[in-house]
Formats: C-alpha cells, structure tokens, sequence
C-alpha cells in the first residue's frame, strides 16, 4: 500500500498558501484517522499505532494543523512562543518547521519546555 498524495515529502509543493488544495488535504487525513479507527475497533494495535506514526508525520496533517490554528476564533491569541501568525507566509514557514519529535518528550510521556 502506497502512502496517500501529499503525505510525503514530494517536490511540487504549491509554494502559495492560498494555491493548497484544502478538501484533498483533509481528505487524506479523514482517510487516515478512519483507517486508525477500524485499526483500533479490529483489535490491531500494531497497525493503529503504525498509522498514527503516518498521520503525525504527514505533510497533510501539518498543513491541516497551521490552518486549523490560524483560522480559529483564538487566531490573534498567542501560542507558548507568544508569537501570532498572521500572513500566509507565516502559515507557510510554520508547517515546515512545526513537528514533534520523540526527542521532544520526556520520558513521562509529557513534553519538555
């Protein structure tokens, strides 16, 4: 099975915010959160916990997440980093550089500051 379009780190990335096409990247993230769901209900731990590994790490998710927070009711609050994105290019330069990392965490299962 081939990861879905868009998951990946592929080249033609629209460099224009407004150029992303916005009902295919939540498509694919619909798709992947149904595929962890029937994972989980089916009792296959492993393949949930493989899929969440492909939805945490995908572009579409990322993409998807710095929409979500830029568009919302608290877009002008800012976040921990006391920084309010406002321009598209902002939202651009967030979701490639916001991940989380297993570095990240602490061995609680909490994240480090």
């Amino acid at each position: 099975m081939t990861a879905p379009p868009g998951a990946d780190a592929s080249f033609d990335q629209p460099r224009d915010w407004n150029g992303i096409h916005w009902k295919a990247i939540q498509q694919q993230v619909r798709r992947l959160q149904v595929r962890i769901a029937k994972a989980v209900k089916e009792g296959k731990h492993r393949r949930a916990l493989a899929l969440q590994w492909l939805l945490t790490h995908s572009r579409a998710a990322r993409l998807l997440a710095v929409r979500m927070v830029t568009t919302n009711k608290g877009a002008k609050t800012p976040g921990v980093d006391k920084v309010i994105w406002r321009t598209n290019r902002q939202n651009s330069k967030r979701q490639k550089t916001s991940n989380v990392t297993d570095t990240d965490r602490n061995r609680s299962g909490g994240y480090t500051s």
